[in-house]
């Protein structure tokens, strides 16, 4: 049985709408523009951007890639391309933060059957529960590209936690030279806590089905301007789908010349590190060095030639439209995420 096209558009032609699916570094598609057209059940046919450059390139990559039977309509403001398409299934809004609650809104005034807003879902919680009410009062789903729910290789560590024994310790880090937060800043979210944050949060309460709550933050490092560029976030006895976790830990470099991402879950027989280019599993096994001592040794892990995180996004979005699956990354566990960021944050000023 033939199953029907869905039609979207995009709101935001910028980094994440559209630039990084030319990055030839990274795993493509890389964007939203890239994802979209890349699903088959999907035509893409219009976007909106208020920078004529970016709008332009937009409209000559999505040109070639559309059937001629096919749209390719490019408007300066959402506004004027709701009044003008009046058939849009998905609406993407890939605007930068500070614009998320203005963009969000309008988009789910339009009444699609869904909307994908890239994350964080807002600049706070107050903004983030308006795009709520006014999701719920409109009868219209929103999902929050938390990208890392939907990459294969951070997903096949799953079934490796069981065989590492109990788990005694979680650390996320995230390192990089973005400031991690600064009050000055709160107006347009250019900082890594919301910008960054909100992966390494998601993915751990995803992870572990865990609420992370109440924590205790230490190491913290500000520069000379007062801007924090360091700290680490303790969370103790952590009740997660795993059992209940002594302890999980969040940390965050500002200052670091290297950007790094990844997880590490040490348990009473093992280790597993996951991150971006990193995958490790390590077993308990005799030790080489020492009589009557037990090693960690490291083990074959298979992965995955592709992680599929943004194209697995897209695909869940037609599922869920399909009535075939429930969203993966909805829009609730987004807000919670932002919580859990604001409570570190209350403890950074």
């Amino acid at each position: 049985m033939k199953k029907n096209r869905y039609f979207a558009a995009i709101i935001g032609t910028g980094r994440i709408g559209v630039s990084l699916g030319f990055d030839k570094k990274r795993e493509q598609p890389a964007s939203h523009t890239m994802a979209l057209l890349k699903n088959k059940r999907i035509s893409l046919i219009a976007a909106a951007d208020t920078n004529e450059e970016n709008l332009e390139n937009w409209r000559n990559y999505v040109k070639k890639h559309n059937s001629k039977n096919e749209f390719t309509l490019s408007f300066s403001t959402s506004e004027e391309l709701y009044k003008n398409v009046t058939c849009l299934d998905i609406i993407t809004v890939a605007v930068n933060e500070e614009h998320h609650l203005e963009e969000c809104i309008k988009a789910i005034e339009y009444k699609p059957k869904l909307v994908i807003l890239e994350k964080p879902v807002a600049l706070n919680s107050k903004e983030a529960n308006e795009i709520k009410a006014k999701a719920e009062e409109c009868g219209v789903k929103v999902m929050v590209n938390h990208e890392r729910r939907f990459s294969k290789d951070y997903l096949s560590i799953v079934s490796l936690i069981k065989e590492i024994g109990d788990i005694q310790s979680v650390v996320g880090e995230l390192d990089s030279g973005l400031r991690i937060y600064g009050k000055e800043f709160e107006n347009d979210g250019t900082y890594s806590l919301l910008h960054d944050g909100t992966h390494l949060v998601d993915i751990i309460q995803y992870l572990f089905g865990c609420k992370l709550e109440l924590p205790i933050v230490s190491g913290i490092h500000k520069d000379e301007k007062g801007v924090v560029r360091n700290f680490s976030a303790h969370y103790q006895s952590v009740v997660s789908t795993f059992g209940t976790i002594p302890e999980i830990t969040v940390k965050m470099s500002g200052r670091s010349k290297f950007f790094e991402f990844r997880v590490e879950i040490l348990g009473t027989l093992g280790k597993i590190i996951i991150g971006n280019g990193i995958a490790q599993f390590y077993k308990r096994e005799e030790s080489k060095l020492y009589t009557g001592f037990y090693s960690l040794s490291a083990q074959k892990i298979k992965l995955p030639k592709k992680t599929g995180y943004f194209s697995g996004m897209v695909q869940n979005a037609v599922d869920f439209l399909d009535g075939e699956s429930e969203l993966v990354s909805p829009l609730d566990d987004a807000i919670a995420d932002l919580k859990v960021l604001e409570e570190i944050k209350e403890k950074l000023a």
